[in-house]
């Protein structure tokens, strides 16, 4: 199925907000549906993660946050970064992607707390092995690590790397990523994570509370 241009479909769920605030001020409620553009993909969402970026749209804290989500009130009504979920409609000049295949990534600008989101075409293809639920905590974070690595840290094989937080939502794509670009990594996370930290491909692991690990 292939829809015109700016085709508007009927109406869906979606949270949103008209101001910063606590979490509970947020409110989900029947909009319409996003608008589909010739290069574009209209994406029901199967699953969804919270990221720190989604508490800073939604509370406009830290301040230093502010240009990215609005200086004087949120940018957008709609928030929410990463997502997973099956194509349902494509853009007419849209040629790899077709109704059912399934999709992940992040919404740029917010709106993936929501049944739809509609999203330029050069979305990944979900891994058949990974879940809708994994996936959609791949995105934010496993990019934050990549470019940080990668991208500003130009890292190279052989250098040594540490991750402080090893354990965390970026810190567990940071190790991999690190490994996989060839780096020596020292982890360091609490004692409940250390065998995490290991099995993620960290060489050495550093206890935070005192003990270290080799």
């Amino acid at each position: 199925m292939v829809a015109p241009a700016r085709h508007r479909a009927t109406t869906m769920k979606a949270i949103v907000r008209d101001k910063y605030g606590p979490p509970d001020g947020v409110e989900l409620q029947e909009v319409e549906k996003p608008e589909l553009t010739d290069d574009g993909l209209l994406v029901r969402v199967r699953a969804a993660s919270v990221n720190r970026v989604d508490w800073y749209d939604v509370t406009g804290t830290p301040w230093i946050a502010r240009p990215m989500t609005g200086l004087r009130g949120p940018k957008s009504r709609f928030t929410g970064r990463d997502f997973a979920g099956t194509v349902e409609v494509v853009g007419k000049d849209v040629t790899d992607l077709r109704p059912g295949d399934e999709v992940f990534g992040g919404k740029k600008g917010g709106g993936s707390f929501a049944e739809y989101v509609g999203v330029p075409a050069d979305i990944a293809r979900k891994p058949a092995g990974l879940t809708f639920e994994e996936a959609a905590a791949v995105p934010v974070a496993a990019l934050t690590a990549l470019q940080g690595l990668r991208d500003h840290g130009q890292l190279q094989p052989g250098q040594k790397v540490l991750v402080n937080g090893a354990s965390g939502g970026v810190g567990t794509f940071a190790v991999q990523i690190a490994k996989a670009l060839g780096a020596e990594v020292t982890g360091v996370c609490s004692t409940r994570n250390v065998e995490q930290a290991r099995s993620l491909g960290a060489d050495h692991v550093i206890d935070y509370t005192g003990r270290i690990s080799h």
